[in-house]
């Protein structure tokens, strides 16, 4: 395990993730996740801290209210969210990880779009 870290388009919203060096990332097909391209790095709540930016950040809810999608007000970026799947943890976006620590990922597809079906399959959050 290593240090990551990453943050919004702009910089004003920052964080740093505890993960391998070798990711793996969910890709989700939900409306959401395929509109914006998000790939998920899911981790628990320990290993995930928001260095910078809290004041930037709005929240988008919707359906089930439970996930709560964290985006830069400035740049429109979502670098992070609470999983309705994992809501003892963070979904962390893939593609806002500074890329000189990531040495690959391993991109698994998830049927979102079906969720109730097979949200099962993603399992716990990963210690």
């Amino acid at each position: 395990m290593i240090t990551h870290t990453g943050g919004c388009h702009c910089g004003r919203v920052r964080f740093r993730v505890t993960a391998p060096e070798h990711l793996d990332i969910s890709e989700c097909n939900c409306s959401i996740c395929h509109m914006v391209g998000y790939l998920h790095l899911i981790v628990p709540r320990t290993r995930f801290e928001l260095t910078q930016g809290q004041e930037d950040l709005t929240t988008y809810t919707y359906n089930t209210g439970v996930a709560q999608h964290y985006f830069c007000s400035v740049c429109g970026v979502k670098p992070y969210y609470i999983p309705r799947s994992h809501p003892d943890g963070y979904s962390v976006n893939a593609r806002c990880i500074d890329a000189a620590t990531v040495k690959g990922m391993r991109i698994t597809p998830f049927d979102g779009a079906n969720w109730e079906t097979n949200v099962a399959k993603l399992g716990p959050t990963p210690d």
